[in-house]
């Protein structure tokens, strides 16, 4: 990758470690045996959401778990239960939804710590296995649907589902799409492709249909691209497992800083946070470690569409 001037290089900080309660090292599960090659993982930490009463909730997706994290690092269990929670986003102020790998679209009643169905299935038809999600600013959703898609299988998929529950297939050719998100203007829709190695710009039509989609900007290495988030100068950051790096990439896909992880490699996901918006979270989810940087320059505060409860 040529670049006309280097970017600078930053070491992200440990914000909060799982404690060893929550760890558990020999439990084997379904989705780190097809996931994770049969390793033992203790926890695999994913889907960091900043919520505005100053907590940050991650996810455990091989032991069906949300956490709810306090800005001195102390850690509570929010709920555990039958499934595979990866991608999260507020709903509103008092529910989660969750993109569950094993059951399609949950929704979480926060203070309950109770989950139920939100979106099983798309025509009667399962999903691969969604992956993450983001909404606009009305109350439209979209998700990916991953599965084990990748270069041997593009047919992962990007959907929309708006507020009155009509569900549209925006790509149906996806090589891995992971993570996902709005430019600040909601023109362009950016989507991770993992196994593609890649980022995606979709641009969004009037009439909510998609054209010309390209692939914005091209990573390496053993993984690829995964979590994304935006701030409001329009600078995408890109989580990248394998790598153990966030890149921010300017208007030109140009990385203009480096963030890399002091804890390991599998750097999967990130959000702002904070009361100024300008802290960035991010999961090592091996180690079981969020780390944090300070940036200067604001996130994109996240948008939210009340469910249908």
């Amino acid at each position: 990758m040529f670049l006309l001037n280097s970017p600078e290089v930053r070491s992200a900080e440990v914000f909060a470690r799982m404690p060893e309660k929550y760890r558990k090292p020999n439990v084997q599960t379904d989705w780190a045996r097809a996931n994770r090659g049969g390793q033992s993982t203790d926890s695999f930490l994913e889907g960091p959401v900043w919520s505005p009463d100053g907590f940050l909730y991650v996810t455990d997706i091989p032991h069906g778990r949300v956490f709810r994290i306090a800005h001195t690092g102390n850690w509570d269990l929010v709920v555990e239960y039958d499934g595979e929670p990866n991608g999260m986003k507020l709903a509103d102020d008092s529910h989660l939804l969750i993109t569950d790998y094993r059951n399609g679209l949950m929704l979480l009643d926060i203070e309950r710590g109770e989950v139920r169905p939100y979106l099983e299935r798309r025509n009667t038809e399962r999903f691969r296995g969604v992956n993450d999600l983001t909404f606009d600013s009305a109350g439209n959703l979209y998700f990916t649907d991953q599965g084990q898609t990748g270069l041997h299988d593009p047919t992962g998929r990007v959907y929309r589902l708006n507020r009155e529950g009509k569900l549209d297939m925006l790509l149906g050719n996806c090589p891995s799409p992971n993570g996902l998100v709005l430019s600040p203007d909601e023109k362009v829709l950016y989507v991770a492709m993992t196994r593609g190695n890649c980022v995606w710009r979709v641009p969004l039509q009037a009439d909510g249909s998609v054209s010309k989609v390209g692939q914005f900007f091209t990573s390496y290495g053993p993984s690829g691209p995964d979590g994304l988030t935006i701030d409001t100068e329009g600078r995408l950051f890109v989580a990248n497992p394998g790598l153990g790096r966030a890149w921010v990439l300017n208007h030109r896909a140009e990385p203009v800083v480096v963030l890399t992880s002091p804890e390991g490699a599998s750097l999967t996901n990130l959000c702002f946070g904070g009361a100024d918006m300008k802290t960035l979270f991010m999961t090592e989810s091996v180690s079981g470690t969020v780390l944090v940087a300070h940036m200067d320059v604001a996130g994109v505060l996240p948008k939210q569409a009340r469910p249908r409860i």
